[in-house]
């Protein structure tokens, strides 16, 4: 929200990976999501919630440079790849949302497990809900195509080779 709150959704995404967090003995927290609408980036949000639930500073990192679904997951996978805390990922989101994180994630070489999370169907309607999943559907391709043009750009980079 602008003024630094949670949103009902972000509340949900926190109490979910904190549920999940209680299930593991050491567990590291990646929270992602630039700033939009004049607020505080969504990272920054989350990491204070976490903090304010007792989790420690140095479990949780922070990528807020994030501005959509497939920049953030880009930048998580640099960082999971750079701390190696874990072998797999839970996706700690929106139920409609974490297929396409998975996926992308897939299409990284990052592990990730199934994870059951809160749901907010209740809380913004059948017709809102319905929308996320058609949204959700259409952003896969397009994510996937831009995620494995990318890919395509850094080897050629990393091979001396002039894209142009």
């Amino acid at each position: 929200m602008p003024d630094g709150n949670p949103s009902g959704a972000m509340q949900r995404r926190v109490e979910g990976a904190l549920a999940l967090g209680r299930m593991s003995p050491d567990p590291f927290y990646v929270v992602t999501g630039g700033a939009s609408g004049g607020g505080p980036a969504e990272a920054d949000v989350m990491k204070v919630e976490l903090r304010r639930r007792g989790v420690p500073e140095e479990r949780i990192v922070t990528e807020a440079a994030s501005r959509d679904t497939l920049s953030s997951i880009v930048n998580c996978a640099r960082l999971v790849r750079g701390y190696r805390v874990a072998d797999a990922v839970y996706v700690c989101s929106d139920r409609y949302h974490i297929p396409r994180c998975r996926w992308l994630f897939w299409l990284l070489g990052i592990r990730t497990r199934p994870v059951i999370m809160p749901s907010g169907r209740s809380a913004i309607g059948n017709l809102r809900w319905t929308c996320y999943y058609v949204r959700e559907a259409a952003a896969m391709p397009v994510d996937t195509v831009l995620l494995l043009a990318h890919r395509l750009i850094r080897a050629g980079d990393s091979l001396g080779c002039v894209c142009s």
